[in-house]
């Protein structure tokens, strides 16, 4: 295949609610839409889910959209690819971090290369699984009263594991109470790098909870004090931020930082970089599951297909479209059904891009030739 044109839209989405982390708050979503189009008039989608700021990852919407204009676009634009990951050997392997703006090139040209081969998205990466777990991501709250409200709205939507984000000031008392409600439900938490080692007391209370593990509860730049936690716990301690490359996810293993994974494929570069993470982690028995941005309906068929891998053990963090967005840019949007969350069979990503809808929440659109 030969790409002819690369196109972006900027857009910024209202969330259905605040959703609070120890990072800060945020009641709207701005990411980049990549489009992809092959010589024959084939196209197709990928998402960068950068934020307005750099809170969970330096990557901005706006600097990611520069990395794609200046850099990666002219790199990819009229060669002949045959697969993939063919575009890994040329600039975009030499640009150093930027993961999210390679990832939407990477995840647009999956599509594309899916659709040309007449396959679903999941079939062409070697995914396995007709339907997901889904688990649901719950932010920090400003009283419990609210957050066992959420819990209890989402457990009765049939979710099949709740996850709590917490901080310094909102984590063992929240922690104890939804116990109290959901003695036996799976359960865990997601620290976005709030903690150090003088809280080893708290994690240590922690350990009283039957938690099925504590996400990422030091900085992302540290792989040591995470090792120094996992021998005084017993909770698995599974790493999100800290995972920027299947490079660093050996570091970790060798020195024993994790027992679990959160893989966020626009995280670590794409579904190229997914897929050699995924068989790193199955060849040294790391279970993993597939956690997401806050993503459109374009990204979040990118994560269901990546959570069809054989690989991913645990319920993921993809949800309906409903949870975030009062309207989604896909057709149809994505549901929960007791629970799961159907691969689509269609060629692709398997859902239509609402066009109308896309340029309705576009700031910026620019075509590249």
């Amino acid at each position: 295949m030969q790409l002819r044109l690369l196109e972006m839209f900027h857009l910024k989405m209202d969330l259905v609610s605040p959703f609070e982390t120890s990072f800060g708050v945020e009641k709207e979503r701005e990411c980049i839409i990549v489009r992809i189009e092959e010589r024959g008039g084939e196209e197709g989608w990928g998402e960068v889910p950068a934020s307005s700021g750099p809170w969970y990852s330096h990557e901005t919407a706006k600097c990611e959209w520069h990395i794609i204009e200046d850099f990666i676009s002219k790199d990819v634009l009229g060669k002949e690819i045959e697969k993939p990951d063919d575009i890994w050997k040329g600039v975009i392997s030499r640009i150093r971090g930027h993961n999210m703006a390679k990832a939407g090139v990477d995840m647009a040209i999956w599509d594309l290369y899916s659709r040309l081969e007449g396959k679903s998205l999941s079939k062409a990466i070697g995914g396995e699984k007709d339907k997901i777990e889904s688990g649901v991501s719950i932010g920090i709250k400003d009283s419990l009263k609210s957050l066992l409200e959420t819990v209890r709205s989402n457990v009765e939507k049939g979710y099949k594991r709740i996850k709590l984000k917490i901080k310094p000031g909102w984590d063992l008392e929240i922690v104890r109470e939804v116990r109290k409600e959901l003695p036996d439900f799976p359960m865990h938490i997601d620290a976005n790098g709030a903690y150090d080692m003088s809280y080893l007391r708290l994690f240590r209370e922690l350990d009283k909870y039957n938690l099925m593990m504590i996400e990422q509860p030091f900085s992302f730049e540290d792989l040591v004090q995470h090792s120094e936690l996992a021998k005084l716990i017993r909770t698995p301690i599974c790493l999100d931020e800290s995972i920027t490359s299947k490079e660093r996810a050996v570091e970790a293993y060798r020195i024993g930082s994790c027992s679990i994974i959160n893989v966020k494929p626009a995280r670590i570069g794409g579904l190229t970089k997914t897929l050699e993470l995924h068989d790193f982690c199955i060849s040294v028995g790391i279970p993993i599951w597939i956690g997401g941005l806050l993503e459109t309906g374009i990204g979040r068929a990118h994560l269901v297909a990546a959570a069809s891998l054989p690989g991913v053990r645990y319920p993921n963090d993809i949800s309906a479209s409903s949870r975030y967005y009062k309207e989604d840019i896909v057709i149809p949007e994505w549901t929960v059904k007791d629970g799961f969350i159907q691969v689509p069979r269609g060629r692709g990503i398997g859902v239509e891009v609402a066009e109308d809808t896309l340029l309705r929440f576009t700031l910026r659109r620019l075509l590249i030739r």
